[in-house]
């Protein structure tokens, strides 16, 4: 019965099938019309009758029913098509009601599967932005922190001052951080301690509170906290190992720190750090990468002082006596006769030797015999004028570079010096630390008309003063 029943309902046709049917059911009206023409024309006959009638009203309701079926089929194609526009529009939210499993139907279900597709494509490109955007934010932090890294390497590479470089780094490095304060503790070589170098981000009074900080190596600070390699953090989830944090608070008053020792060949040269007093802070991964970063670019630039300074006094000074060595004192001497050729001026030179120097250190030892060589370096740089030039030139050689001076004027120079450290080791009781020295003395152009010259004669003179019983100055 259902079968049949299905077979003879509409709802089971096609749309095709449907207008069949509709073309059929229409086309019955014209076909009684003709046969009412015909019965009552072609065959004239009088009187109404009723089966023409009858024929007239059922025409008039096959005709009815074909017009409601195409009516059904163009309204749920116009619904259809309605809907179409809206998702078109942009409202991918609607869904079509099928009731028919027709053409339309199955247009119905298309564009229900399509709009669905497009509502799960539409979530997944929300996806994708929401992570494109926090790709691009993290992508901007990056470059902020590159481009910063490069202000202090441009700092580093121009040969900006040291203590330029550090403010800048400390600086960036709380921008970037978002901290109330960032410091920078540095090792004193001379004085075995850290102490506060820079101090940035905070009011006038705590930043000279900070600056006033120093770390000795008694305190637990420096070796639990600062003297290790590792971070020091102090937040709401990392505490300081037993009594530190008290200490630490006292000291720095700093309830929150990350810190981060800079190492240079295996030693603690400084400790950078960011601090901030707000309650229930705790630092993040993010900040501790930051810190790493700016840490090593702190010790590039620690480095970098330290192997200028160090190149510096290589080749200009020497080690022990902090006095120019022999190499500047040629290159000087060669200028300064060229200088007083061009001008007509005079130039002299002076050559001071230590008398028995050699036994001196054999007898007392290396360190009696260098502090010796400190205090004679002392005197001679004290007993010369400011555009004089002082250098140890060999182990217990020092020469003196007097521009505008003669040799008389030089001979007063060097005798006054002689003077002098006779009447300072005059005052050691022990008869064999008594040092004296004896000195030649050469002049442009008198004596030479270069540097070599010079020094070749001023050599000559010393070693006359030596055979004529030392302690004493010999001009040509």
């Amino acid at each position: 019965m259902d079968k049949k029943a299905d077979y003879f309902s509409l709802n089971s046709r096609t749309i095709k099938q449907k207008l069949v049917i509709a073309f059929q059911l229409m086309s019955i009206l014209p076909l009684l019309v003709c046969v009412y023409l015909v019965s009552n024309y072609i065959f004239p006959k009088f009187g109404i009758k009723v089966d023409v009638i009858a024929f007239i009203i059922i025409s008039a309701f096959v005709a009815i029913i074909g017009l409601l079926v195409i009516k059904e089929v163009f309204d749920r194609l116009t619904s259809v098509t309605t809907e179409a526009k809206y998702i078109a529009a942009g409202d991918i939210h609607r869904t079509l009601e099928v009731s028919q499993d027709d053409e339309v139907g199955e247009l119905g279900n298309v564009l229900n599967n399509l709009t669905q597709r497009i509502r799960t494509n539409m979530d997944e490109l929300k996806q994708y932005s929401e992570k494109t955007s926090e790709i691009n934010i993290e992508i901007q932090k990056k470059v902020i922190v590159l481009s910063n890294l490069m202000q202090i390497s441009t700092l580093i590479s121009s040969g900006a001052k040291f203590e330029e470089i550090l403010k800048t780094a400390v600086e960036k490095f709380r921008f970037l951080a978002n901290s109330d304060t960032a410091f920078l503790l540095i090792w004193d070589e001379e004085k075995g301690v850290f102490f506060m170098k820079i101090v940035d981000g905070v009011q006038n009074a705590q930043n000279e509170r900070l600056k006033g900080i120093v770390v000795e190596p008694k305190e637990d600070i420096y070796n639990k906290a600062l003297n290790l390699n590792k971070l020091l953090i102090l937040d709401k989830n990392n505490f300081l190992a037993e009594n530190l944090t008290v200490v630490f608070l006292e000291k720095f008053q700093l309830k929150n720190c990350l810190a981060m020792p800079v190492f240079l060949k295996g030693k603690v040269k400084a400790v950078l750090g960011i601090g901030n007093g707000k309650e229930g802070f705790g630092y993040g991964k993010d900040d501790i990468e930051l810190l790493a970063i700016f840490s090593k670019q702190v010790a590039i630039a620690i480095e970098n002082d330290i192997m200028a300074n160090r190149i510096d006094k290589l080749e200009i000074k020497d080690a022990l006596t902090g006095l120019y060595n022999q190499s500047f004192i040629t290159g000087r001497l060669k200028e300064e006769i060229r200088r007083a050729i061009a001008y007509q001026r005079p130039c002299a030179f002076i050559i001071f030797n230590i008398d028995n120097f050699k036994t001196y250190r054999e007898k007392f030892g290396l360190i009696v015999a260098e502090a010796a060589l400190k205090k004679i370096a002392v005197l001679v740089r004290d007993s010369i004028t400011d555009i004089d030039r002082v250098g140890r030139t060999g182990d217990d050689e020092f020469s003196v570079i007097l521009p505008e001076k003669n040799k008389r004027q030089a001979q007063e120079s060097a005798e006054d010096i002689r003077k002098k450290i006779a009447f300072v080791f005059s005052e050691e009781q022990d008869k064999d630390k008594l040092l004296t020295f004896s000195a030649g003395v050469s002049e442009n152009p008198l004596d030479g008309v270069d540097a070599e010259q010079l020094v070749k004669k001023a050599r000559e003179l010393l070693a006359k003063a030596k055979a004529q019983g030392k302690n004493r100055v010999v001009v040509f």
